[in-house]
């Protein structure tokens, strides 16, 4: 289970799943979407392979939380491919065709896109409300 409320589960599954995918053992579904993105960021092979640590990552201290870095990209992949909210794989669409003619880098466009959501996400988690999908693809669509 992806949405879990405790973070040493939810680590575990990208560990186990990268395991699995460097020794080529068949993948759920899931699993091969977390394999893909731990792949994509060999800065954290170290962070997944190590998930006993139970560490954390505090913003203040300048650290990026690789696991929920990755959660955003897992989540904004899920956004896209469902359409939800409505247009955001028109924005997509037209951000790889924009940026990917110049450097052929589509985890660059969702790295830009990650940014949209991770402000979206914080702002509604400081307001205490749900977050305003709107707002995101405004945001999203100034890229």
């Amino acid at each position: 289970m992806l949405f879990s409320q405790n973070r040493q589960q939810l680590r575990s599954m990208y560990a186990d799943a990268w395991q699995k995918a460097r020794a080529g053992k068949p993948l759920s579904p899931l699993e091969a979407q977390i394999a893909a993105v731990v792949e994509q960021h060999p800065e954290y092979h170290a962070a997944v392979a190590d998930v006993d640590a139970d560490r954390d990552y505090p913003p203040e201290a300048g650290q990026t939380n690789p696991f929920l870095h990755m959660g955003l990209h897992l989540s904004l992949r899920e956004q896209v491919a469902t359409d939800r909210p409505a247009g955001i794989a028109a924005v997509h669409a037209n951000l790889m065709a924009r940026d990917t003619a110049g450097n052929g880098d589509p985890h660059a466009v969702e790295h830009r896109m990650i940014d949209c959501l991770a402000e979206t996400l914080w702002q509604a988690q400081r307001d205490g409300e749900p977050p305003d999908e709107r707002r995101y693809l405004k945001r999203l669509r100034r890229l």
